[in-house]
């Protein structure tokens, strides 16, 4: 009797063994962030500054070249996170984006439209028309809500002249613009999307937030506000659900150090210092260590970033949280000569390429 219970006891202990040892399995999912760079059609629309971006204009924007732009895009929306996953992103955030139209067009491209990407957008009062959207697949996320909440900033009357005579400090195609009677700054807007990934609610912000034009110092404020704002909605969505997750992703035209990041919205570098209802940004430490999603001057630096709240970062997996990060930079994305030799491989006259920028992704998971 005593060797017959002995054995069971083995048998249970084994059974068990097997059991712990085998591998957990995850769903997964791939959020990602790419600025778009001047994705216009060939039309001039009246309403904004895109005239440059015709077939007349200073880029000689012809319908092939378009064409090639949008088959670069989709060539890297479909191969973003395909290390760990081989599936496409399951959200695609985007910024300088002209109008709805041009995302039609894009998420037609044969890389993409078997994903049945659904696109949300609006248009911003910016005077280029470059809008932020999100891209989600269909099969995957059901929203609920979605609204663009605008950036309010002002300048005193002397702004024009301030940021005209300060524009040597950092030349860039986004120039702030200000309005002759009311001197707002106009800029993008935010776009807040709630819905459901796979039965489970998700709230994600699209940014693009103010450019550096006229230099980093005296830009900064409209950053701060641009943070200022994303902080107002996160506040609002966590009065509502303590528990609400909460994805920030965009070009914010800052690193990850900046005040409008580490102050305005209170963003840590590690999990261990994030408290309730904080924020927690990986590319901080990316940063640290050189890597980079654009270059100035031969400097590089991270502007595009995706953060998350801390309901994302808890330490089990019953629920879908936040793995790890990571920056597209593959090979084909980098110019290979001339003077911006290392840099990401972006339009010329001599040749359609992807964006100034490098796309960046974060890995959602959950325990099966």
């Amino acid at each position: 009797m005593i060797i017959q219970r002995w054995l069971l006891v083995l048998f249970l202990f084994l059974t068990i063994s097997i059991v712990s040892a085998q591998p957990k399995k995850y769903i997964i999912h791939t959020v990602a962030f790419y600025n778009f760079e001047n994705l216009f059609d060939t039309i001039n629309d009246p309403e904004t500054y895109d005239e440059e971006w015709t077939p007349k204009g200073l880029q000689r924007w012809t319908f092939d070249k378009y064409q090639k732009k949008l088959y670069n895009l989709s060539r890297v929306l479909a191969e973003i996170g395909s290390a760990q996953n081989s599936d496409s992103p399951t959200f695609i955030g985007g910024c300088e984006i002209e109008n709805r139209g041009v995302l039609e067009d894009l998420v037609k491209q044969p890389k993409l439209v078997e994903k049945n990407y659904g696109i949300i957008h609006f248009d911003s009062p910016d005077k280029r028309g470059i809008d932020v959207a999100l891209l989600y697949q269909k099969k995957k996320f059901q929203p609920t809500s979605y609204s663009n909440i605008p950036l309010y900033i002002y300048k005193n009357r002397s702004a024009k002249s301030e940021i005209a005579s300060s524009t040597a400090e950092e030349k860039t195609d986004d120039e702030v613009q200000v309005n002759d009677k009311n001197y707002r700054v106009y800029t993008r807007d935010q776009l807040l999307v709630t819905g459901f990934l796979e039965g489970e609610e998700i709230n994600l912000i699209v940014n693009h937030w103010p450019s550096r034009s006229g230099g980093e110092k005296k830009s900064s404020p409209f950053r701060e506000a641009a943070a200022a704002l994303n902080k107002k909605i996160i506040d609002s969505l966590q009065r509502k659900d303590p528990n609400a997750k909460v994805i920030i992703m965009g070009d914010m035209n800052d690193g990850a150090y900046n005040k409008s990041i580490k102050v305005g919205l209170g963003a840590k570098a590690k999990k261990n210092e994030v408290q309730q209802f904080g924020i927690y940004n990986p590319f901080e430490e990316m940063a640290k260590n050189g890597m980079g999603t654009i270059a100035y001057r031969d400097a590089w630096d991270i502007f595009d970033q995706i953060l998350v709240s801390e309901t994302l970062i808890k330490p089990d997996y019953s629920s879908f949280r936040y793995w790890k990060a990571g920056i597209y930079n593959k090979s084909f994305l980098i110019q290979t000569s001339g003077q911006y030799k290392g840099y990401p491989l972006r339009h010329s006259s001599t040749e359609i390429g992807f964006s100034d920028h490098f796309p960046v992704y974060v890995y959602l998971i959950k325990e099966k």
